[in-house]
């Protein structure tokens, strides 16, 4: 298992059916660690790099209706 972070910055306030299917995506197998910074609007996912990439973790956050934007480089 290889574990990665991805950040993504996401627009608006999240619903709280945004929050239920977000929640839900930790079904996904691959998926280890999600935190969300409401004030810096970002969403970090840990996943399992052998089962996943940056684009699929981002599709996961589209099929929950999270408006995505660009993806933060760590500083």
């Amino acid at each position: 298992m290889t574990a990665v972070d991805v950040t993504f910055r996401y627009s608006g306030v999240l619903t709280a059916a945004q929050v239920r299917a977000l929640n839900d995506a930790f079904s996904i197998y691959g998926i280890r660690r999600m935190d969300v910074d409401e004030a810096a609007q970002t969403i970090t996912i840990e996943y399992d790099a052998t089962r996943l990439s940056n684009d699929a973790v981002a599709a996961v956050l589209r099929r929950c209706r999270v408006a995505v934007g660009e993806q933060v480089v760590p500083a």
